[in-house]
């Protein structure tokens, strides 16, 4: 059975999300801001849930139309096949966007193609009215520039919530960024990664998973899990494979240090949970007093903006103190990220690569220094 999919993820992740796609075995038909197209069997369903480091939910596209009235909208989700994968019992409840388009209402827009799939849905099965309490089939809308896409969400609680982070810190980095972040940065067995910063160690820890090959899924349940349509063997035997790729002897090592004890605490136990406290060294320290101790590093760090800790007065006065002290760490790669936009000056150097992402809603900036001079 051949599906087209849609992965979704942070703007500025589509190029990493792409190549994971392209890892899989999976072509991609379409790429736009936020979310790629591709063509998988069945067995994407699994491998894509377990296996994307960088998506934040995989869809089943059901289909797509050009809809500027609630009569297009109507006719186009009626159309749609359905019922080759809601049964007549089964729950479909809709939510979705809609973005630079005609039909720009999203309360309206849910209930007209609610009102399709009961109306397709009915003329199937011979009746007018939908208990829904069976398995649920969480349809989504995305209306861009009058283009509507009709997706079922596979994933249920998103991607990035591994599973791994009961707790957090104040401000929290989304586990998808953060391994973005350390996966630009290049880790490698020979070379310390750390993150003086570390808050809820989530950089560090997703460093470790990327480089001992732990699938971001492994550990967690997925809302198709309860699809008859895929056979539960398809699931087990996919994590099974994915267990049996992960690496037990890499060298690679981490460090996760922050200022606060609190943090490190929470960090080490997230670190315990994800499974790589062996590759990660979690301890106090403030950041302006880390040195090289003559060893290969690269730190990786998301320190505070001002919005959500620090005044934007301590904020500035941190970046300061950070430029000067880190300009003392040797040779060392810094990949530093933050949402302020004049970072370049108060660290008093400028980045050889600036590249645009977002924490959340916050648009940032992840500054790369390839050269410590």
């Amino acid at each position: 059975m051949t599906i087209e999919y849609v992965a979704t993820c942070l703007f500025g992740l589509e190029g990493l999300l792409g190549e994971e796609i392209d890892d899989l075995g999976y072509k991609r038909t379409e790429t736009m801001d936020g979310r790629i197209s591709f063509i998988g069997d069945e067995t994407a369903i699994a491998k894509a849930n377990i296996s994307l480091r960088f998506a934040e939910r995989v869809y089943i596209k059901i289909g797509e139309f050009y809809a500027t009235t609630f009569d297009e909208l109507f006719e186009g989700t009626k159309r749609l096949g359905w019922h080759e994968w809601i049964g007549r019992n089964d729950a479909f409840p809709v939510r979705g966007h809609s973005i630079k388009s005609t039909l720009f209402s999203v309360p309206d827009c849910q209930k007209i193609i609610k009102k399709a799939i009961v109306s397709s849905l009915g003329a199937k099965y011979g009746v007018s009215w939908f208990d829904e309490t069976e398995i649920k089939y969480q349809i989504d809308f995305f209306i861009f520039k009058n283009r509507c896409t009709l997706m079922i969400d596979t994933s249920g609680v998103p991607l990035h919530k591994r599973g791994y982070r009961p707790r957090s810190n104040e401000a929290p980095i989304r586990e998808t960024l953060a391994c973005a972040m350390a996966k630009l940065s290049r880790p490698r067995e020979d070379v310390l990664f750390w993150d003086p910063f570390c808050g809820s160690g989530t950089i560090a820890i997703e460093a470790s998973m990327l480089m001992l090959n732990i699938a971001p899924g492994l550990n967690r349940e997925f809302l198709a899990e309860s699809f008859p349509h895929i056979n539960k063997r398809i699931w087990q035997m996919t994590r099974e494979e994915a267990r049996s790729k992960i690496i037990k002897d890499s060298g690679f090592e981490a460090y996760a240090s922050d200022i606060d004890p609190e943090c490190v605490e929470i960090a080490t136990e997230n670190a315990k949970n994800a499974g790589v406290l062996s590759n990660i060294k979690i301890f106090k320290q403030d950041a302006l007093t880390i040195k090289t101790e003559g060893r290969r590093g690269t730190i990786v760090c998301n320190p505070p903006y001002g919005e959500r800790l620090f005044t934007m007065k301590q904020t500035e006065e941190l970046y300061r103190k950070m430029g000067k002290h880190f300009a003392t760490l040797d040779k060392w790669q810094q990949y530093i990220m933050t949402s302020h936009e004049d970072f370049q000056t108060l660290f008093a150097r400028r980045a050889d690569k600036v590249r645009k992402l977002y924490n959340g809603m916050i648009p940032c900036y992840f500054y790369q220094f390839f050269k410590n001079k």
